[in-house]
């Protein structure tokens, strides 16, 4: 059958990655704060959690959860440096999943 030929033309490991990084991306508030740690990031700045809670309205406790999200997700890194912890956004899994939702995208009807 034609169709089961183009499900299996997109990989499992695809379709688990457009899963994952879709729930992670579907709150709006992660959108806004993996925009801002990119952002930053490329102007060669540090992004911190006191530096996010400064930028948004957000409880520290609010923006703790969502930056777990995203980092779970494997779209934000965290390296610990003295006593703080600065986040960088991980382009390889942005990368990929949008590599994935072009495979999706073009999957014949």
């Amino acid at each position: 059958m034609r169709l089961r030929k183009e499900i299996d033309e997109m990989q499992e490991k695809d379709i688990l990655l457009i899963a994952k990084i879709s729930d992670a991306l579907a709150h709006p508030a992660r959108i806004k704060i993996f925009r801002y740690i990119m952002q930053e990031n490329k102007s060669l700045n540090k992004v911190c959690n006191k530096d996010l809670v400064a930028y948004f309205d957000y409880s520290q406790a609010t923006i703790s959860q969502h930056v777990k999200k995203l980092k779970d997700a494997g779209l934000v890194e965290v390296k610990k440096q003295d006593r703080y912890s600065y986040y960088y956004v991980h382009l390889g899994t942005l990368h990929d999943y949008l590599t994935a939702t072009k495979k999706f995208e073009n999957m014949e009807q």
